[in-house]
């Protein structure tokens, strides 16, 4: 039985058409999965359904009637609740005032809270999602899987009979994730229904009964999951046969080009790697395991004991440690960070604006900046990584997260690295870009660049890298070559198990 129903639904923008007649029907009870590239109107629909755009023309059937949605407030009101994947949590708030923040009425008289009935009423949802700490907690001190829980609490709250969640699962652990699904069906066997959004292909299959596959603004197929296949799903987003998700290179390394030596800090465990050029070497581990800390690290980002040797054709032109990162970048690194939006652009500025910064002294005599030199760098880079946009004037903020990410190599490779440190540069990317994404490093490495990949996807690790290091709680506990790595190896050795052997570089 259909509780949502969208009809040939349009969306115009100035000098553009965003949405052509798309369809979307959930059923009640259902998890249906929302797919398609970056740029494929996913967003620009939901926001229609949440009721934060007007939609030019179409219809929306709700619980069997037709129903005008003219803001969020009434989509709230008809039990339609978004959780996007950046959290509207206050972090200074307890979590039971995160729940019910603007809604905290039916729990106060004369403009006073009763806070024992709103807390207990908190403790009924936090139990119901499965989130075993007290009401009062300040959301800041919680964990990315707990803050997830507290979203679904919040929904929950607000009587969602249909809950759209955008990217759950980007920031969790394998347990959180697993934890995750365990809620969803739970939600679903009390009625609910939910619309997953997701560029994680394995998990639709885990998770969804039938998937919506969109693609340029418009309604291209809705298909059983059962009745489909990765393959199928991605060919249908793309528009053609991708015939390999991972399409990598088989690299010939060089001589050694980093090394790190005994990194110790409070979330780094005597940790030692190395990397050659030419080479893709990832890192792998759970949340927490200390991935990003010793990236930072390398980077000059956080302070660490132990030392880094950057060696050249002649030797080591290196060793100690970067006490900043214009340091390291002098000395060849490069890193994109994990947060594209808050630590990789400045999200105001134009396309331009972001790929200039990093080297704007070499364009630029006694502190005025060639614009004309400026605006061919950029122009450059827009052809070289195929950035959709309209211009290099372009807010970077309007580009979808795909080629937010490209402006973001860009900027990098303008500084000529030798060695890219890449922190998830895939998250939250679709199919399409990620490919893209990844002959890109099959380029840089056939050029002698060393890539050292850290990712939370697996699959990805075990596609893209010539070798893989696996971290738990700040050491490394096993290192394998290609040929090697197994998923139980790996799940093995990121769960705490060691790989003796594998100690030494």
């Amino acid at each position: 039985m259909q509780l949502l129903e969208m009809k040939d639904i349009t969306k115009d923008f100035p000098g553009a058409k965003v949405l052509n007649g798309v369809h979307l029907t959930v059923n009640k009870k259902e998890i249906h999965a929302l797919l398609g590239e970056n740029g494929a109107g996913k967003s620009t629909l939901m926001k229609i359904l949440t009721g934060i755009y007007t939609m030019n023309s179409g219809a929306i059937f709700y619980e069997g009637k037709q129903t005008q949605i003219k803001g969020s407030k009434q989509a709230e009101e008809l039990g339609i609740v978004m959780i996007h994947q950046e959290f509207n949590l206050v972090p200074h708030l307890s979590i039971a005032e995160n729940i019910f923040l603007g809604g905290e009425g039916p729990y106060a008289r004369m403009g006073i809270i009763n806070w024992s009935v709103l807390i207990e009423a908190a403790r009924k949802f936090t139990e119901q999602v499965g989130l075993k700490v007290h009401p009062k907690t300040p959301v800041a001190q919680l964990s990315v899987g707990e803050k997830q829980l507290v979203e679904i609490a919040k929904a929950l709250s607000r009587k969602a009979k249909l809950l759209i969640m955008d990217e759950p699962t980007a920031a969790l652990t394998e347990k959180e994730k697993a934890k995750l699904f365990k809620i969803m069906e739970n939600l679903v066997e009390q009625g609910v229904s939910i619309v997953y959004i997701s560029h994680r292909m394995e998990e639709l299959f885990q998770i969804c009964h039938r998937v919506t596959v969109m693609r340029d603004g418009n309604y291209i197929d809705t298909l059983k999951i059962t009745e489909t296949s990765i393959d199928e799903l991605v060919a249908l987003m793309v528009g053609r046969e991708v015939s390999e998700r991972f399409p990598k290179t088989i690299s010939k390394p060089g001589q050694v080009i980093l090394k790190v030596h005994n990194f110790k800090n409070k979330a780094l465990d005597d940790v030692s790697i190395e990397l050659k050029a030419g080479e893709v070497v990832g890192i792998g581990g759970l949340m927490g395991a200390g991935r990003t800390e010793l990236a930072r690290a390398i980077f000059g980002l956080d302070p660490v004991q132990g030392s880094v040797s950057i060696m050249g054709q002649e030797g080591v032109i290196f060793q100690g440690c970067f006490k900043h990162p214009a340091e390291a970048i002098k000395h060849g690194l490069a890193l994109v960070t994990e947060d594209r939006k808050d630590e990789g652009l400045i999200l105001p500025f134009s396309v331009q604006g972001n790929l200039a910064l990093p080297t704007l002294h070499a364009r630029s005599r006694l502190g005025i900046i060639d614009r004309v030199k400026e605006s061919e760098m950029t122009r450059k880079y827009i052809s070289i990584l195929k950035i959709k946009v309209s211009g290099p004037g372009q807010p970077v903020k309007s580009l979808s997260g795909g080629n937010q990410q490209k402006v973001v190599f860009g900027k990098w490779l303008e500084t000529k690295p030798k060695i890219l440190i890449l922190d998830e540069p895939t998250r939250g990317v679709d199919v399409g870009a990620k490919v893209e994404i990844y002959e890109l490093m099959n380029r840089l490495t056939t050029q002698g660049l060393g890539i050292l990949l850290i990712s939370s996807d697996l699959q990805e690790l075990m596609g893209m890298s010539d070798r893989v290091y696996v971290m738990y709680e700040g050491r490394v506990t096993g290192h394998f070559t290609r040929d090697e790595i197994t998923e139980e190896a790996f799940m093995y050795c990121a769960t705490g198990g060691v790989q003796w052997e594998a100690q030494g570089t």
